[in-house]
């Protein structure tokens, strides 16, 4: 019997979830304007809020119902009714799969999921079971952490699934503005990794394509939710996370790859995406790396 090799895919990633609560409110509560550039998830479980998506529409929806609000959508979110309560559950999330990101803004986001629906359901679901992970206090904070990953994962799987049958028919752009927003995204991509963070400008992608920047700005953040310089930035922060997490590479080489005019700049930069220094990002990786027995010591790949 032949022994079939079956190998593993790599896997990269990075999922940023933030912002996550369940809140009862009273009647007239409202949330001043605001916009982030990542998705929000809404899901409505008592009473009903409108939540109006600034120069579209004003939607009202109640139990069960839930909005998954685009990134870079300026919103107004209030209790619809002036005297009764309303308990909503929300969280805000990032994903690097620039295919998905595409997907949930073309078919789901930026309108009401009604309940009845598979996507509303799965939505609560994963809401649902957050909160209660949440409240258990044999959980460490490592431990939720990991759990509520594995909800959001579980929920992302769900809208990939569902997003294959709704693909085409109420897309919200085209096929051919979708070809452009990949080729300028893999532009940037292959351009960040190949070291070149400091040797190009958004101008150059679009001169290399042949359309003008307005026009490519345009449809990237249509297709993509983001600006195209909120992408590259994200791309840079993840090149820089990866030559940090190498104990080979020191600060300063880091700073030189990414194309930092100097130590003090990245350092700032770097902090602006993660909140720590790079030298106690360096340190946390460099901790969870070391092999920590009596009989062996220094680092595992």
């Amino acid at each position: 019997m032949t022994k079939r090799f079956v190998s593993l895919p790599v896997v990269e990633s990075s999922i940023y979830i933030f912002g996550g609560h369940q809140r009862t409110v009273p009647g007239g509560w409202s949330f001043f304007e605001q916009k982030h550039q990542v998705f929000e998830l809404m899901c409505i479980v008592e009473g009903r809020q409108t939540t109006e998506i600034k120069g579209v529409s004003a939607y009202t929806y109640g139990p069960g119902d839930v909005m998954i609000i685009s990134p870079g959508t300026l919103h107004t979110n209030w209790n619809t009714s002036k005297t009764e309560e309303m308990t909503y559950i929300t969280f805000h999330f990032n994903i690097e799969s620039l295919e998905l990101k595409s997907e949930i803004i073309s078919t789901l986001a930026n309108k009401v999921l009604k309940a009845d629906t598979e996507v509303a359901q799965l939505a609560m679901k994963t809401a649902q079971q957050m909160i209660q992970d949440s409240q258990k206090s044999d959980l460490s904070s490592e431990k939720l952490k990991i759990k509520v990953q594995i909800e959001l994962l579980k929920f992302l799987y769900g809208l990939m699934m569902y997003n294959e049958h709704a693909k085409g028919s109420n897309s919200k752009y085209s096929e051919r503005e979708a070809q452009t927003a990949r080729e300028i995204a893999t532009r940037i991509e292959d351009k960040i990794e190949q070291d070149e963070v400091s040797h190009f400008s958004f101008g150059d992608v679009c001169q290399e394509l042949g359309i003008s920047q307005g026009h490519g700005h345009r449809v990237f953040k249509k297709v993509y939710g983001v600006t195209p310089l909120h992408f590259a930035d994200e791309q840079k922060y993840r090149k820089a996370k990866l030559l940090l997490g190498s104990p080979e590479n020191s600060i300063e080489e880091v700073a030189y790859i990414m194309g930092a005019s100097s130590m003090s700049n990245f350092s700032k930069q770097f902090k602006k995406w993660s909140g720590i220094t790079p030298s106690k990002y360096q340190r946390q990786m460099i901790g969870k790396r070391s092999v920590k027995n009596v009989k062996e010591g220094g680092y595992f790949e």
